[in-house]
């Protein structure tokens, strides 16, 4: 029995070495077993300024943005935590202060300290 992990991309445990990599004929996957291992299906959304954002993360917008079916606006400069990051269009959960839960494009905020 070998002592090789299973492909981190489809889970196969017929995995050999092929020099330092690590090989899935599986699926084709290569990885260095030394290094973190990243399969491309990571979500990854980028604020106003090019950061990475994260959940959990703290945002400012940059934008009045006016909301859909109502007379209220979220004003800019109003700072946000990030509940989660979903894909789409509008790809950021939260939860404004007076105005309730949201969804906000990445585009129209940037990333607090």
């Amino acid at each position: 029995m070998s002592d090789l992990p299973p492909c981190p991309k489809c889970e196969s445990s017929y995995v050999y070495e092929v020099q330092s990599l690590l090989s899935c004929p599986e699926c084709g996957f290569e990885w260095n077993p030394n290094e973190e291992v990243t399969t491309g299906n990571e979500l990854i959304i980028k604020d106003a300024n090019g950061n990475i954002l994260a959940d959990g993360d703290y945002v400012t917008l940059i934008k009045d943005l006016k909301i859909k079916g109502t007379s209220n606006t979220a004003k800019i400069g109003t700072k946000v935590k990030i509940g989660r990051l979903v894909e789409g269009d509008h790809n950021i959960d939260c939860n404004i202060k007076g105005i309730g839960p949201m969804m906000l494009k990445s585009e129209f905020v940037k990333k607090s300290q």
